[in-house]
């Protein structure tokens, strides 16, 4: 089976593969060494537009970009039509961004309780507003969406936003196929992918959720015929199934599991990519999640994990590596061992009134969020 490249707007993502939006992992570091296994379209950690029109400068500097990246990809998050617009004039017009992706599918708590996020499309006005806001303000730069099933089974809102999505100008639309009362847990539900895809005909459906392997990815779009699709769990520690969901996409025979000693080369490049943004020991501190996922699957020793878990320089980090046995395999089907967060399900909390306002267009009060990345 090959699959063949994905038309957002005036760019081409061959193979049809999106890496999506993950607070503390996708940044200019790891989406640069994603990008170095296979092409793609690499989103950045997500930016809240009130915190970009106000210069905040924590959010500012995650607006940086490590060169290598041919589409300067930001995953934006508002409630407000008129901060999202200013918010998406300035990425164009001051960055040069090429895509902007807005975030309606975050389930956390202190986001969904104040209506942004998967409650947001509860709202069908206010939603209509801000997409309509950001791609005027785009201009020529496609704007996407990504979005969940909705708060809960009694409360189903993806077909709807679909719909407005493609209505108001949207450029493509990605689905996680999960509620927010889901967050993390259970099966995606691939069918309501399905049926997003019969519902919205003529912009790209993406479909998002359980993709651990390459073969995961070709099944998704043979059974449900979506035009890509994101993955995020399942690339934690292992940048080069973006090298495989090329191969995959491509009709090529995927490459076996690395093994251990290619993994270790791979997690010390990370950290020196790390050290050099951030510096040391802040850029090697932040590696530390990562040597988890990487490690997952290995038999390498609980004391290995637990002195990753500890480093603080990249020395340190060559110094636990050195002690691994560069011969060793993954273990069977570890390969779809969860990553990242397990949690849920859970009770989504909405504000007080927020069923009998479908039709209002107010932004929420108290639901715009000055601090990026999640």
């Amino acid at each position: 089976m090959t699959v063949g490249p994905l038309r957002i707007g005036p760019l081409t993502v061959d193979p049809p593969v999106v890496l999506a939006p993950m607070a503390g992992v996708t940044d200019a570091p790891f989406r640069g060494l994603c990008a170095q296994f296979g092409a793609g379209l690499y989103v950045s950690e997500m930016i809240t537009a009130r915190a970009l029109v106000e210069r905040n400068a924590r959010t500012l500097s995650m607006l940086r970009f490590d060169g290598s990246e041919a589409t300067r990809s930001v995953q934006l998050y508002g409630t407000d039509p008129r901060t999202l617009g200013e918010a998406v004039r300035y990425l164009v017009g001051e960055h040069g961004i090429d895509h902007v992706d807005m975030n309606f599918g975050c389930p956390v708590p202190k986001v969904t309780r104040k209506g942004g996020g998967s409650a947001l499309p509860v709202r069908r006005a206010l939603l209509r507003a801000i997409v309509r806001s950001a791609v005027a303000a785009a201009g020529a730069v496609p704007v996407t969406i990504k979005f969940r099933m909705g708060v809960h089974d009694q409360l189903l809102t993806y077909l709807g936003t679909g719909r407005i999505a493609e209505e108001e100008g949207a450029a493509a639309i990605a689905l996680h196929a999960r509620t927010a009362e889901q967050l993390y847990s259970g099966s995606a539900r691939w069918e309501a992918i399905a049926a997003l895809k019969a519902h919205v005909t003529t912009i790209p459906v993406l479909g998002n959720g359980d993709i651990w392997e390459a073969d995961d990815a070709l099944a998704m779009v043979a059974e449900t015929g979506c035009d890509g699709v994101v993955v995020g769990r399942g690339c934690l520690g292992r940048p080069w199934m973006f090298r495989d969901l090329a191969d995959a996409f491509a009709g090529r025979p995927v490459r076996p599991a690395p093994r251990l000693g290619e993994v270790t080369e791979v997690m010390l490049e990370h950290a020196r990519r790390l050290a050099a943004w951030k510096g040391q020991p802040e850029g090697v501190k932040s590696f530390r999640k990562h040597a988890s996922w990487y490690l997952t699957g290995y038999p390498a020793g609980g004391r290995v994990r637990q002195r990753a878990a500890l480093v603080d320089t990249v020395a340190a980090l060559e110094a636990v590596v050195a002690e691994l046995d560069p011969t060793l395999t993954i273990r069977p089907n570890a390969l779809r061992a969860a990553r990242g967060h397990t949690n849920g399900p859970r009770p989504v909390h909405l504000p007080e009134g927020w069923l009998d306002l479908v039709d209002d267009p107010t932004p929420p009060e108290g639901a715009e969020l000055l601090v990026s990345g999640g």
